[in-house]
């Protein structure tokens, strides 16, 4: 899906907290730090970040998303396997991170009981800006499971990355590769059910149940996530 553009001030906002984020975490003294930088009327910014800080440590977020589709544009698979493909933009997406600390206050911050749905809806948001960018056409429930499977890639790529201090991060080179090996041995082992004829019986109705799952619409309400559809096109 696409992400959209944040409100100017609204980024303001962020790149002001941002230095003291280090120091004080996505706190409530990071929010009254940045709105005292910024000049920003106290109401308005309120009204952009009804949560404060926390709202800033999404909108870091999403900003990295958003930067790693426009370092992603232009390039080509060429000669790279899926896989590799896949790997590149999770690198990308590291690439993209100016500030490491940043990342880790947020880390901790979504890893909070009450914004672990936050956390999850983020990490969820990062896997779909990568299919996206590297060109996903599915439509059906392979939308939904190339996204699930890389969110959970994606997390553990991040708490490695986090606690590596190799030269050039070749530790989480190496990790983001071992990763996605494993997923492709879960898709070669998916294939391998699939057509066994013994298992038929059970993948067969399945197979066809999951046809009846559909990738959101465009423009589709956000608080529905997909459709459903059974039978023929209504």
């Amino acid at each position: 899906m696409p992400i959209t553009a944040p409100d100017p001030a609204k980024l303001d906002l962020l790149q002001a907290a941002l230095p003291n984020v280090a120091f004080d975490g996505w706190s409530p003294a990071t929010f009254k730090a940045a709105i005292e930088a910024t000049g920003i009327d106290p109401a308005r910014a309120r009204a952009l970040c009804p949560r404060g800080a926390v709202d800033l440590a999404a909108l870091f977020h999403t900003e990295g998303d958003r930067a790693m589709v426009e370092a992603m544009k232009g390039e080509s698979r060429g000669s790279r396997r899926y896989s590799e493909w896949v790997a590149h933009a999770l690198r990308v997406r590291l690439d993209v991170v100016e500030d490491k600390e940043a990342v880790r206050r947020g880390t901790s911050l979504f890893a909070l009981p009450h914004l672990a749905g936050d956390g999850a809806r983020l990490l969820w948001g990062t896997a779909d800006a990568i299919w996206t960018a590297l060109g996903d056409t599915s439509d059906d429930v392979n939308w939904y499971t190339k996204r699930a499977t890389l969110s959970g890639v994606w997390g553990a790529v991040v708490l490695f990355w986090l606690g590596d201090l190799s030269d050039g991060h070749v530790e989480t080179d190496a990790f983001i590769d071992r990763r996605i090996a494993d997923v492709m041995r879960i898709e070669k082992l998916k294939a391998q059910v699939n057509a066994n004829p013994m298992l038929r019986p059970l993948t067969g109705p399945l197979g066809r149940l999951m046809g009846a799952v559909k990738a959101p619409r465009t423009g589709a309400d956000p608080r529905v996530p997909g459709m459903w559809r059974m039978g023929a096109d209504r």
